[in-house]
């Protein structure tokens, strides 16, 4: 996921292994979560009573739809913050068809192309997640949006109600999440597995304490209706659009309510919306795996510091490691251990990136093998998005969606039974991710969406980018997207990471997508 306050190593993902839980100090009181004023319409909210949203509806119900076309779009006040960039909020309802249930400010923030005379209107970006901050994203990696398309529009991005500068869910204190993470993932015995699901069912507690108000309404759902009323507050007629890994999805859910309203999307790293919670898990368990695999079978092939640092079969030097770790956790210089659970989160979080996180995943294996923990520990870290001031809140806000978004089961079993069935084709981190899923069935809120089909009937052509070796969202997904999109069209990046649009990737990946951005034509399905 992203780097907070620096250009990021992936760009975000929908990654639910271990970290559908996660970080961040805990406090009750959100300020951008209003109280309806209680002799007045609150400020942002149709007074239009809208349909209340049944236990698998993604897409607004007509009523809805016109409550959210009819409601009066505020101009976001924007001012200077970072560098050239400006911000703003945007005061959106909570529950569209509660008023009194309040509103929430939305965290928006915008850089204006400097070619004016050029310019079509406001390209919308989403990184990721859920649960990337958007709005420090941007600010952060704005250069890796290729320059025609900057050239062209003013880039904008907002923080989705729960994530990061927009009543962020909080579940945890550092030292309570320290210690959910210590947890083993895939347990090997029954007290084992108690633990699991205690440190789960607190987990779930503490957001509701300390989050209640705002977890019923974080929705893909109700974020596809802010990214509207985003698009019509910035003044755009037609929603031009960029979405990565989870940000596909934040996509397909607008085009399901609003297809009509759209200009243009580049939907990179694609989710099929049909997934079930199984499917899911199952797809990245094995892309996980499979990605491991090309990692080690590189690092044989060309040479690498683990290579030069074990002897035999390099999965099998990986293997007896991670039980060596699961047994005795490894020291790190510091108050806490490498744990089984950091070890799998360190690894995994380099498999992300050929470029910059094999090397990283090479260099700590090796350090690991030395006994020294310190080096994967940082990448656990980095990963969860933990510093010196304790957690953000990327993996909290994960869960909060996530348990929303699909039809969880309420106990441990069918999980159990799924890591079972994965671990054949996925040893490595089959078990961990299935397991990972089962903070959901301790979730405090009821889901409220569930596997759907995505025509998006009328909408322009859609361009749906998905690369062979992604980890976290496999190229099937993809393939799947685009083929039950009305218009979708399919390009293919044969490539190891997750996602490929961006400066410096394939020339012929951006070539195809800054022309459709900027033409809204419909390119012809490529292979690059």
């Amino acid at each position: 996921m992203q780097q907070t306050g620096r250009v990021p190593r992936p760009l975000a993902a929908v990654l639910v292994a271990l970290a559908l839980v996660a970080a961040g100090c805990g406090r009750g009181d959100d300020p951008t979560v209003q109280e309806p004023p209680s002799t007045a319409a609150t400020p942002g909210t149709s007074t239009a009573a809208a349909a209340s949203p049944t236990p698998s509806a993604t897409r607004p119900s007509p009523t809805a739809r016109a409550s959210v076309a009819a409601a009066p779009i505020p101009k976001p006040v924007w001012r200077a913050c970072e560098g050239d960039f400006e911000c703003a909020t945007l005061r959106v309802p909570l529950d569209e068809a509660r008023p009194q249930v309040g509103t929430v400010d939305l965290a928006l923030t915008r850089l204006r192309t400097a070619q004016r005379g050029r310019r079509i209107g406001s390209l919308i970006v989403n990184p990721g997640g859920p649960g990337s901050s958007a709005v420090e994203y941007l600010q952060a990696a704005w250069t890796l949006i290729p320059e025609p398309v900057r050239n062209r529009f003013d880039l904008v991005a907002f923080d989705p109600r729960g994530v990061g500068r927009t009543s962020p869910v909080r579940c945890a204190t550092t030292a309570e999440l320290d210690e959910y993470f210590a947890v083993d993932p895939s347990p090997d015995d029954a007290a084992e597995l108690r633990e699991l699901e205690r440190s789960n069912a607190e987990l779930a507690a503490g957001c509701q304490r300390r989050s209640g108000k705002v977890l019923p309404h974080v929705s893909t759902a109700e974020a596809a209706k802010d990214l509207d009323r985003v698009r019509a507050a910035v003044g755009d007629a037609k929603l031009t659009y960029l979405g990565y890994s989870y940000g596909t999805s934040l996509g397909a859910a607008y085009l399901d309510a609003y297809p009509t309203r759209a200009r243009a999307m580049v939907l990179d790293g694609g989710i099929d919306p049909r997934l079930t919670w199984e499917t899911l898990l199952e797809g990245q368990s094995k892309g996980f795996d499979r990605a491991l695999e090309a990692f080690m079978a590189d690092c044989q092939r060309k040479g690498c510091p683990y290579r030069d640092e074990v002897e035999g079969d390099l999965l099998e030097a990986y293997d007896r490691l991670a039980l060596q770790v699961d047994r005795t956790p490894l020291p790190t210089g510091e108050s806490r251990d490498l744990g089984p659970g950091e070890f799998a989160l360190g690894v995994l979080s380099g498999l992300y990136s050929k470029a910059n996180g094999w090397p990283a995943i090479a260099d700590a294996l090796v350090a690991a093998e030395r006994g020294d923990g310190a080096p994967m520990l940082a990448l656990s870290d980095s990963y969860l998005e933990r510093d010196g001031s304790g957690y953000r809140n990327v993996t909290e806000a994960l869960s909060s969606v996530v348990c929303l978004d699909r039809q969880w089961p309420r106990d441990i079993g069918p999980y159990l039974a799924l890591a079972d069935r994965v671990r054949k084709d996925a040893p490595r981190f089959g078990p961990i991710i299935a397991l990972s899923g089962s903070i959901c069935a301790d979730w405090p809120v009821p889901p409220v969406g569930g596997p759907r089909t995505v025509t998006a009937p009328g909408s322009p052509p859609i361009l749906v980018i998905g690369t062979t070796g992604d980890p976290a969202t496999p190229y099937s997904w993809s393939v799947a997207l685009a083929d039950q999109l009305s218009k979708g069209v399919l390009l293919t990046y044969r490539g190891d990471g997750h996602t490929v649009y961006r400066s410096g990737s394939s020339g012929c990946v951006r070539e195809v997508a800054d022309r459709y951005l900027i033409t809204a034509k419909a390119p012809a399905p490529t292979t690059c």
